[in-house]
């Protein structure tokens, strides 16, 4: 009898919560988000629960949104990526590491170098998500005037991809002979010089790393509009979808599956994980309560100031009492763009409904019981709408320990989730396979 198909569970935390009451919560740990003591134990949490992945995202500048709005988000101070996860490397043994690097505002080799070095130091768990970073803010802190046009994102982010996996590719496995008898380190005849030329990048390499434990890193890349789509069928192995409804979370995973064929990749060798916010209690009235009493913590400001982010515009100026206006397009993310304009428009929201709903979190949500979570998860899963999900806390530790005692246990009581990891890497636990090195047999 084959076995059923297994969920790949990653786990959002950066910020430690998505909603912007998290912090709030009672019985939640307000620092969380900036405290290593907690992060290491949220970390050595999931790892316990056989998750495949801790998951950072990361901001180049603080959120774009008013002051009165900024002074009440936990996200105002984070660790940066690499720090933290390399600290963290040495108090797992598992658990993926994931972080996210700008092709926007970065160098390919300082990405290249970085994760290399991830990769070694966990033994083979690193992951990049490829970004191509939304916030207009972020370009003022790299001595831009505005932000780069969204197709010259994408066209670079395509560039950035190939660079950096070029550079992965320096070393041949068997390079680094270390032989004291004879007085040789390494073979020059297995380095490759890698003397890139392109339209957004001149890089010589060789990178001064060996190449790292997984090949490469594994792909990781959040995009939803038709760009990322693109560059996710073209190089992702795993893809942080945004949640929504199930039909929709189909169709995004028929088209970027779809794309695949004509990129020449198996399908197999991408996973697909959208968002979920999980709020779990020991009923689904429970569930809801926790859930509405979580949203209630939200104040306004912080509710338009989200609505903002993810128009691209400055939505304090629209009548908060009437349907949301047409919105121009922007340079800043198109896919939020569309998600919230299409979820004001199909629940007739007013623009403060639209931005109150924002401001707490209005992707996908599973609130229930674990039987309940476990029972949409499986349906997601077999009705090829996901590999699995990126799960998102209410708040923690609370939310996180709901999660992993009660609705892990669950789904592997279904034999939908491991018991135990596969492997040594995050590739072996994902089921993908370590690619070849492009320069060397």
């Amino acid at each position: 009898m084959a076995q059923p198909r297994q969920l790949k569970l990653g786990a959002f935390m950066r910020p430690v919560s998505i909603h912007t009451g998290a912090w709030r919560y009672p019985g939640a740990f307000a620092d969380a988000n900036f405290n290593f003591a907690h992060l290491k134990r949220f970390a050595q949490t999931l790892e316990r629960a056989k998750f495949d992945a801790f998951f950072m995202a990361d901001h180049l500048a603080v959120l774009n949104m008013p002051v009165e709005a900024l002074k009440r988000s936990h996200t105002v101070t984070s660790f940066e990526p690499f720090t933290l996860l390399s600290a963290l490397a040495g108090a797992t043994e598992r658990i993926g590491l994931v972080a996210t690097a700008s092709t926007t505002f970065d160098a390919p080799y300082h990405v290249a170098r970085r994760f290399a070095s991830l990769d070694h130091l966990s033994g083979g768990r690193a992951g990049w998500n490829i970004v191509t970073t939304s916030n207009p803010d972020a370009a003022l802190n790299f001595g831009l005037d505005e932000h780069m046009e969204h197709g010259g994102r994408y066209r670079r982010a395509r560039e950035f991809y190939d660079v950096v996996t070029g550079l992965w590719d320096s070393f041949a496995d068997d390079a680094f002979v270390r032989d004291p008898a004879s007085g040789i380190y390494f073979e020059p005849e297995r380095m490759h010089v890698l003397d890139h030329r392109g339209e957004f990048f001149r890089v010589r390499g060789p990178l001064n790393i060996a190449r790292p434990v997984q090949g490469w890193p594994v792909i990781v890349q959040a995009g939803a509009s038709d760009a990322g789509r693109q560059l996710a069928a073209e190089t992702a192995e795993l893809v942080f979808a945004a949640g929504g409804e199930i039909d929709a979370a189909r169709r995004f995973y028929a088209d970027v599956k779809g794309r695949m064929a004509a990129a020449g990749r198996d399908r197999e060798h991408l996973k697909i994980l959208p968002g979920a916010f999980v709020v779990v209690g020991r009923t689904v009235d429970e569930a809801r309560e926790k859930r509405a009493r979580l949203d209630g913590l939200v104040h306004y400001a912080n509710a338009i100031g989200s609505l903002s982010i993810a128009l691209g515009v400055d939505a304090s100026r629209f009548d908060p009492d009437a349907p949301l206006p047409d919105v121009p397009e922007t340079n800043d993310s198109r896919s939020g763009r569309e998600r919230a304009i299409a979820l004001g428009r199909r629940e007739n929201l007013t623009v403060r409904q639209l931005a109150q709903r924002l401001g707490g979190y209005a992707g996908a949500a599973f609130v229930g019981a674990a039987a309940d979570i476990a029972d949409e998860m499986q349906e997601w899963l077999e009705t090829e709408a996901c590999d699995g999900f990126n799960v998102m806390f209410p708040y923690l530790p609370g939310g996180l320990d709901d999660f992993v005692l009660q609705v892990v246990p669950e789904l592997q009581r279904r034999g939908i989730f491991r018991t135990e990891y596969e492997g040594p890497t995050l590739r072996d636990n994902l089921g993908l396979p370590r690619p070849a090195n492009r320069f060397f047999a």
